[in-house]
């Protein structure tokens, strides 16, 4: 009996001992169910955030000895267009294996003026500080120069007009004129501020042109001398046919205070008709031709419409205030462009106005112009402007209602005046002086490229009759005589002119 008690206490503590072990097995389990993974570490916050402190400062330095010493270009680093790695590529292999070292500054500008080259858009430019500052200054009070508004035209540096009275008018130099070097230096390529750089200069020294004028192959030297520019914008006469001719020749930031200005005086004496001139204009500020333009366009008719790339036209409207409602006409030629043809197909077809003339130049887009930190300019086309019945002019023009040519003469090439032309002379020039003597009433014969008999004598009844010594050729101050009395018959008799008062003289 006592074996068998023995065996059933040994049973039951074995039992016991099973039942104690089970338990300490799901208790053991359930711990490791409820144990943070292995990979996991258990942290305070305070060591949590130095450890991110610290992690951070590490990669920082990591990231500067990488692009101090390593072979990782800085530009791959920062970059995160993807447009833009070829020329980052490129830049990086100049920089570090062109045979010489190179100009950081230079090469981006550069890489700029490439991406303006490449719209094809010879109103977009990229303009360094000094061209920057030479292009704000066009449309200020004055500055110094020749006086002429150019522009780059399939790899040309072409004019597109002369200011009035200035150096390059009394020079000669003509619209679609196409400007070969200044100085001896080609233009080939360049662009039209770059241009600008070489003619401007200070006021009483020189500058020589080479100009290539229409199909002939013969070239033009012109040494003209630089002068103060004035911008003064606006010029009228008003006789007392009470017609008043008022030409403007650009449009700057006073010309509208100008214009208005000349209005409420020949209104005051008595005006009848207009006679708004803008040939030889190259244009200017947008809002000014849209203020003058106002000034003679009904209240809520269009004068402008304005086209981004996206979206519908953009309506301007003529606005409340004084209106000049007077017959006009307005005289365009192929100088005429920009703010000029916005102003021409505004009182055209808002105002009823008359054009007369000849085929304006044909620039239908706008541009704005955006200053960088450094000074310089980004001057770019964005948008294009529409004649208010949504025409678009841009490298066509408008055409006149009435066309008015020009007389040969008003082409004729500037002579230089150290040249000499006399009998026997086979020139180009001397179809020059032929056409100017015959237009001042002189009996030049044939006009031609050969002073011959005919020639010699007109020229020296022209001396005999201004006051100058009577030895028959063309040079000094015969030159000079010639082509100021070449200039003073354009002012006088001027056809389109006379063309614009005939018509409004009949309304």
């Amino acid at each position: 009996m006592r074996v068998v008690k023995i065996m059933e206490e040994q049973n039951q503590q074995e039992k016991e001992t099973q039942q104690q072990q089970n338990q300490q097995g799901k208790a053991t389990q359930q711990q490791e169910q409820n144990r943070p993974a292995a990979r996991y570490i258990r942290l305070k916050p305070f060591n949590f955030i130095m450890l991110m402190v610290l992690t951070i400062i590490f990669t920082s330095g990591l990231t500067i000895f990488a692009l101090t010493f390593g072979d990782k270009k800085v530009v791959e680093v920062t970059a995160d267009r993807e447009e833009f790695s070829q020329l980052y590529d490129a830049f990086d292999e100049l920089k570090e294996k062109y045979y010489k070292e190179v100009d950081d500054e230079k090469l981006i500008h550069g890489a700029i003026n490439g991406m303006f080259e490449a719209l094809d858009d010879p109103y977009s430019d990229y303009m360094e500080k000094d061209e920057a500052e030479q292009f704000n200054s066009d449309l200020s009070s004055s500055f110094q120069g020749i006086g002429a508004e150019i522009q780059e035209r399939n790899g040309n540096i072409v004019v597109v007009a002369p200011i009035k009275n200035s150096p390059a008018e009394k020079a000669g130099l003509l619209p679609e004129d196409v400007i070969v070097s200044v100085d001896g230096k080609s233009l080939q390529g360049m662009s039209a501020t770059e241009a600008v750089l070489l003619i401007r200069g200070k006021k009483g020294t020189p500058v020589t042109l080479t100009i290539k004028r229409g199909n002939s192959e013969d070239l033009i030297e012109m040494t003209i001398i630089r002068d103060d520019i004035p911008i003064e914008t606006v010029y009228g006469e008003m006789g007392d046919d009470k017609i008043a001719h008022i030409r403007i020749t650009t449009f700057s930031e006073n010309t509208y205070e100008e214009l208005k200005k000349l209005l409420e005086q020949y209104e005051a004496d008595g005006m009848k008709s207009i006679v708004l001139d803008v040939r030889q204009n190259p244009g200017g500020y947008l809002n000014a031709a849209i203020e003058i333009s106002n000034l003679f366009v009904d209240e809520g008719k269009p004068i402008v419409k304005l086209q981004s790339r996206e979206g519908n036209p953009e309506v301007v409207l003529s606005e409340a205030g004084k209106k000049y409602k007077y017959p006009i006409v307005v005289l365009v030629d192929n100088g005429s462009a920009s703010a000029s043809e916005i102003i021409a197909a505004a009182l055209k077809e808002s105002a009823n106005a008359t054009i007369v003339g000849t085929k304006t130049f044909g620039k239908g887009t706008v541009q704005t112009v955006t200053q960088l930190p450094d000074g310089s300019n980004l001057k770019y086309t964005t948008g294009k402007w529409l004649t208010p019945k949504g025409n678009w002019i841009h490298e066509k023009g408008i055409s006149p209602d009435v066309e008015v040519p020009y007389p040969d003469y008003y082409s004729a090439t500037y002579i230089d005046p150290k040249t000499v032309l006399q009998r026997g002379t086979v020139s180009s020039f001397v179809k020059s002086a032929e056409l100017i003597l015959d237009a001042l009433g002189y009996n030049a014969g044939k006009i031609d490229e050969t002073f011959d008999a005919a020639t010699e004598a007109a020229v020296i009844q022209f001396q005999r009759d201004q006051g100058l010594e009577r030895t028959g050729k063309v040079t000094g101050d015969t030159t000079y005589a010639l082509m100021d009395a070449l200039r003073d018959k354009i002012q006088k008799d001027d056809p389109q002119v006379q063309k614009a008062k005939e018509l409004l003289q009949k309304q």
